[in-house]
């Protein structure tokens, strides 16, 4: 008798033994499902596992978008991205952006040929506002808004012109000399006098416009400054000079040679150039510049997807990387614009049947989705 009751006490033991490690483990399980940032993270290695499996088995995909995988530290945090306003058109491929700040508007051109659209505040989707082919021009690459409410838009085969953005009236134009052979007249910058100056991607030389110019109402760009010495050597046929900002004094220039990934400083008082000294990370494939009052630098970087913010040293010979955001669906963004509280980044879709794409012209181009302007708060 003693026996059985021990055996039957043992039996129970056994059988609570088993209850509690089941329910341990369905303890375990559950917090695994549920821990904060975990699917994220998984969400993330399947992302690069099927990458890495592309490249293993030779699938062909566009650089741009196994750039992805190669995202910087630090980290996006809680920058949020979102659609500003689409672009009506099929082939629009936009990448210059202006916006007025007296009156909210913004401007963006198109690449494919050389429509400027403008977007009103509050609406959804721009408008044409210089159709293609307006003045000649079939390509638009930087644009910008002065003082006076003029919007400059340059054409890398030719130069920039400037329009009255109340009726759209061509104002002034500047082209370059004639007989110059290689030249891409890319992004411009104006300082606080109402001077222009624009990069050369192909010439590494940056033009000039100066307000007597402007009154003038034409004549051939004038060559101020030639980093092309100063420059790293770079494989032939590349671009060096590309976006372009100033400071709010108008002391200096910043502009990026996105292949080799420094920053130059022109002193526009001595004419002296000088490779900023970057900390943190590099300017490849940098596209547009934005450079705030208080000193904040904030950078497109268009084959990888990513935007970038620096933090410029007072007199413009440092600058520190504080925070980098690569996320998909930037979609190539090529140029940025600050407007209160956001960030407007073109997302041009290069990639897709665009500039950027390696099959474009050959039948394998991909197909764009519908052009839109991001919105990015916390850039």
């Amino acid at each position: 008798m003693m026996q059985k009751q021990q055996k039957q006490q043992q039996k129970a033991q056994r059988t609570q033994k088993t209850q509690k490690t089941a329910k341990r483990a369905a303890g375990t399980t559950a917090t695994t499902a549920t821990a904060p940032g975990m699917r994220p993270a998984l969400a993330a290695a399947s992302l690069a596992g099927a990458l890495a499996l592309a490249l293993a088995v030779g699938a062909a995909a566009p650089a741009p978008a196994l750039a992805l995988t190669g995202a910087q530290a630090p980290s996006g945090g809680d920058a949020r991205i979102s659609t500003a306003f689409a672009l009506p058109g099929a082939k629009v491929y936009p990448e210059g952006i202006a916006a007025d700040p007296r009156t909210h508007t913004v401007y963006v051109g198109s690449y494919a040929d050389g429509t400027v659209y403008r977007a009103r505040p509050g609406r959804s989707e721009a408008e044409v506002f210089l159709p293609s082919g307006t003045d000649g021009r079939r390509t638009a690459n930087g644009l910008r808004v002065d003082a006076r409410g003029r919007l400059w838009v340059t054409d890398s085969t030719t130069g920039v012109a400037v329009y009255d953005t109340a009726t759209g009236s061509r104002l002034a134009h500047f082209e370059v000399a004639a007989g110059t052979s290689a030249r891409f007249v890319n992004d411009l910058t104006l300082t606080p006098d109402g001077t222009a100056y624009l990069t050369d991607s192909s010439r590494g030389v940056i033009y000039r416009v100066t307000p007597r110019q402007l009154a003038a109402g034409s004549g051939v760009l004038t060559e101020a400054y030639d980093l092309a010495p100063a420059l790293r050597p770079r494989p032939a046929g590349s671009f060096s000079l590309n976006g372009i900002t100033s400071d709010r004094a108008g002391r200096y220039l910043l502009t990026v040679d996105m292949t080799a990934g420094d920053l130059y400083r022109v002193d526009l008082r001595t004419g002296a150039v000088r490779r900023v000294a970057l900390t943190g990370g590099d300017l490849k494939a940098a596209d547009g510049l934005d450079l705030a009052p208080d000193g904040t630098l904030r950078v497109a970087h268009n084959a990888t997807n990513t935007l970038t913010r620096w933090q410029v040293g007072a007199d413009g010979t440092r600058a520190r990387l504080t925070r980098t955001v690569t996320d998909p669906s930037l979609q190539i963004p090529t140029t940025l614009a600050r407007v209160p509280g956001r960030t407007l980044v073109v997302r041009s879709q290069f990639d897709k049947g665009g500039p950027m794409d390696p099959g474009a012209g050959t039948g394998g181009a991909g197909t764009p989705t519908t052009f839109t302007v991001a919105s990015v708060r916390g850039l």
